[in-house]
């Protein structure tokens, strides 16, 4: 049962609001703050200097690392939007220096023992929307009213713009920038420009791949890659293979190649996104 618990009945974490609802078998760093309505239920650990704003709900299992700041009116950790879930035990998982702002929802996974993870130091924009069993690496920034559903997997520095939904299952690459509005509903490929409906690969992320320190030989090499994929009049497959043999010590290279292999080996993905042409 949930209990009131204030600043006077709980010295341990002395940074509670007296109006939060934090379930007692929550477990709060004592740098813990939590602002006025907020609710923590039962199987929640949140650790050192997390900042949690007012009229947040927080339900369990959920582990929330260090430096967290959520604002006002996010909800993190209730049941996945999935018919299939049946109750199962299952978590959110969010790691250290997270920013997640105004009205963000975070599901839990659907099958048991699964998780609904974020990394560290992302950014999380007003109104976006994690399903469940979502992955989102390190480093990301996600704008306001994005939707994510089930099952995608976002990695480390990727940039999504505003006002646009992706399908799930669909992986969405290192460093790769996504217009807004955009429609995503198949693979979006390390370090490449995406936008439109349908959606479209427009160019290589530059501004990002430097913004990185990604080297002048690097980026020349990521180029040559890049008219090889998509302007030229060698198949995707046959390009794959070359670029196998370019890879060399370019550990961007590999990733890509790796990327591209695994999104064209069939299951539940449709390939990566085409290129403008």
């Amino acid at each position: 049962m949930l209990t009131n618990l204030s600043t006077e009945e709980s010295p341990k974490i002395p940074l509670i609001h007296p109006t939060a609802v934090i379930h007692p078998d929550a477990e709060l760093h004592p740098t813990v703050q939590v602002g006025p309505y907020s609710v923590i239920g039962n199987h929640v650990k949140i650790r050192a200097q997390t900042v949690i704003s007012a009229h947040v709900v927080i339900e369990g299992p959920t582990e929330i690392g260090i430096g967290n700041r959520i604002f006002p009116g996010a909800v993190i950790g209730l049941e996945p939007q999935d018919l299939k879930y049946k109750g199962e035990m299952t978590q959110v998982k969010i790691g250290d220096y997270n920013q997640i702002r105004e009205y963000v929802t975070i599901n839990q996974a659907t099958n048991e023992s699964k998780i609904t993870y974020i990394g560290n130091h992302n950014l999380l924009m007003a109104y976006v929307h994690v399903a469940h069993d979502c992955v989102i690496e390190d480093e990301v920034i996600i704008s306001n009213s994005v939707a994510l559903a089930g099952h995608i997997h976002i990695e480390s520095q990727a940039k999504i713009s505003g006002v646009l939904g992706v399908h799930q299952f669909v992986h969405i690459g290192k460093l790769a920038m996504v217009g807004g509005m955009t429609r995503i509903e198949r693979d979006v490929p390390p370090y490449m420009m995406v936008e439109g409906n349908p959606s479209r690969i427009r160019s290589l992320n530059l501004i990002g791949l430097k913004r990185a320190g990604l080297s002048e030989e690097e980026i020349k090499q990521l180029k040559d890659v890049y008219r090889l994929l998509y302007n030229s009049s060698t198949t995707f497959k046959e390009a794959l293979a070359q670029i196998d043999t370019l890879c060399g010590n370019n550990q961007y290279l590999r990733h890509l190649h790796q990327f591209l292999t695994n999104s064209i080996s069939g299951g539940k993905r449709r390939g990566p996104i085409p290129s403008k042409g």
